[in-house]
């Protein structure tokens, strides 16, 4: 695995910081690996700004801290202003693309879920950031799929688990799908 570097931004109320917690989790108690978790946030909490930055990581880690993230998710348009730019070309960037719109210099092309709009669909605006690390499970290989299915059904508050199941087995299943689409493309 080695050593990988998440940040997930966006604006308080969005479940980023605990998107950061469930990772950490996942990595480090349910797939057997070390991860620390820092988090920023202004003090207007909801709508205020925030970010989360995860390093996990199959050794002990030396330095908690995210600099150039191998991973960046955005879920508003000030986070992807702050944190979109001067990436390296090997960043997996995602964003909502229904909170943020691209500049079109950006490359490559960021990966898009309507992970919003998805989470409206099910009646629950709330669990939009599981449909988005349901996403991130199918098109990473940051932790083990079912690792990170099993963190967030820990992870959630009691009574909530099958909600989350259905959520993050659809952000899942719609990045298995966008994945053949584009191996359909490029092949």
């Amino acid at each position: 695995m080695g050593i990988k570097g998440i940040r997930i931004a966006g604006f308080g109320g969005q479940g980023v910081i605990l998107s950061g917690h469930i990772i950490g989790r996942a990595a480090s108690i349910h797939d057997s690996g070390f991860a620390t978790l820092t988090q920023s946030y202004g003090p207007e909490a909801r709508g205020g700004s925030c970010s989360s930055e995860v390093v996990i990581s199959d050794q002990p880690i030396g330095y908690p801290y995210v600099r150039d993230p191998d991973i960046l998710v955005t879920l508003s348009q000030e986070a992807y202003t702050k944190y979109g730019q001067d990436l390296s070309l090997q960043t997996l960037t995602i964003i909502d693309p229904d909170l943020v719109k691209p500049d079109s210099t950006h490359s490559p092309a960021p990966l898009t879920i309507p992970a919003t709009r998805m989470a409206r669909s099910m009646g629950r605006p709330v669990v939009a950031n599981i449909i988005m690390l349901g996403y991130l499970a199918a098109v990473s290989d940051l932790v083990p799929p079912e690792s990170l299915k099993e963190s967030v059904l820990a992870s959630v508050p009691k009574g909530t688990e099958e909600l989350n199941a259905k959520a993050f087995d659809s952000g899942y299943d719609y990045g298995l799908e966008q994945r053949r689409g584009g191996e359909a493309a490029s092949g």
